[in-house]
């Protein structure tokens, strides 16, 4: 497998550079949709921009080109001045695009992104503030975790009570806690990790592991349960192939930032277990459809789906040596390079369709559709694996 930093530095961070800086109001526009239309005036999302700060920071530190230095310090900034909530703590969700909060709750999802995103900042610059940010996000999720039955709530208000609105997104399941926010904060937790060792936060960290071992992961199918009630009762059948393959890798590398050579051992067969599950999402053209729920089979190929798939096989072919997982990587690479990227307009498209057809429809750039997974996936291959 070659070409993913030829794909990093030359498709994905360019499109990001070019035409996604708001030179009006500042920060980065809130969106550019399925077909390639500029909306100035789209709301921002806490996320998207986020997950800006991450890849750029992560950019900078791996590839050391002052350009991706510059906007992570843009997107850092931009950040700290209009998303920090300085009253009550926390980021807002939501902004318009002059920077004004227009949907203030507190989604715990969204504050381990932010968490992520100051934690690689300061792996990339040292800049200590951005250390005390991470810290001070750490501090505030573990604060509002549920003492009894473990783990986080999805969502607060802006003062941090109860809210009765919890979801994520339209898409999902209105329901106290979830796979997706619990896996969004193992991942920002294992980077905190890299540059702050704490033993709250390796306890933290150890007790999220045992969750996924012991409450999200269903041990007879080796899927992960998605929405639960407040005591872990699963609330949803459906599986997320994307989903699981991602756990499978932060998983292992949230294990192994630990040391914890027992744990290790035991999330990595679990990992592989993992995968293995995942694997049945994948297509005859190498691609990994998007879930499954009862006799419904959603077969769209999600750009972040195919990214997380290749790093996810790739973690399992380093850990076990089996080239099968290579070739579901190589496979799954070629797929991204001949269906999901955009060789006209630059990034990548949200999907293909079943019938292969493009999806016009969701966004090019936008709320959730933002440079960090493909991004990743790009980093990942050139530091993990030494594949240029």
């Amino acid at each position: 497998m070659a070409g993913f930093k030829k794909e990093l530095t030359q498709n994905i961070l360019p499109f990001w550079m070019d035409k996604m800086q708001d030179v009006e109001n500042g920060g980065f526009y809130g969106c550019i949709d399925g077909n390639n239309e500029l909306h100035k005036k789209a709301n921002k999302g806490c996320v998207l921009n986020a997950r800006i700060l991450w890849t750029f920071s992560a950019a900078y530190r791996i590839l050391q080109k002052e350009e991706y230095l510059t906007m992570a310090t843009r997107a850092y900034h931009y950040i700290k001045e209009y998303f920090i909530d300085y009253d009550f703590g926390g980021l807002y969700w939501e902004l318009d695009y002059k920077g004004n909060p227009v949907n203030t709750k507190k989604q715990v999802y969204a504050q381990g992104f932010a968490l992520y995103g100051f934690s690689e900042y300061h792996r990339a610059t040292g800049d200590r503030e951005a250390l005390d940010l991470a810290i001070g996000l750490f501090h505030l999720i573990e604060k509002y975790k549920d003492k009894e039955h473990g783990g986080y709530f999805e969502a607060f208000t802006r003062e941090w009570q109860t809210i009765e609105d919890m979801r994520l997104s339209d898409k999902d399941a209105n329901e106290k806690k979830s796979m997706n926010t619990h896996l969004h904060i193992l991942e920002p937790y294992t980077n905190l990790l890299r540059v702050w060792d704490n033993e709250e936060l390796r306890t933290a960290q150890r007790e999220l592991i045992d969750i996924f071992l012991d409450n999200i992961l269903d041990h007879k199918t080796y899927y992960q349960n998605l929405f639960f009630g407040e005591d872990w009762t699963a609330k949803s059948s459906a599986i997320s192939y994307g989903h699981d393959i991602e756990a499978s890798w932060l998983l292992y590398e949230a294990a192994d930032i630990l040391g914890d050579r027992p744990l290790l051992n035991k999330t990595k067969s679990l990992s592989l277990t993992i995968a293995n599950a995942a694997a049945e999402g994948l297509e005859a053209d190498g691609s990994m459809i998007y879930e499954k729920d009862g006799q419904h089979t959603d077969k769209e190929r999600h750009w972040w789906v195919q990214a997380e798939a290749v790093v996810g096989f790739m973690y399992a072919y380093k850990n076990t040596k089996n080239i099968i997982y290579k070739e579901k990587a190589t496979r799954l690479w070629q797929y991204i390079q001949n269906q999901i990227v955009d060789t006209e307009h630059g990034e990548w498209i949200w999907s293909r369709n079943e019938d292969g057809a493009i999806n016009h429809i969701d966004d090019k750039a936008g709320f959730w559709k933002c440079p960090y997974h493909n991004s990743r996936m790009c980093m990942e291959m050139i530091e993990n694996f030494n594949l240029k």
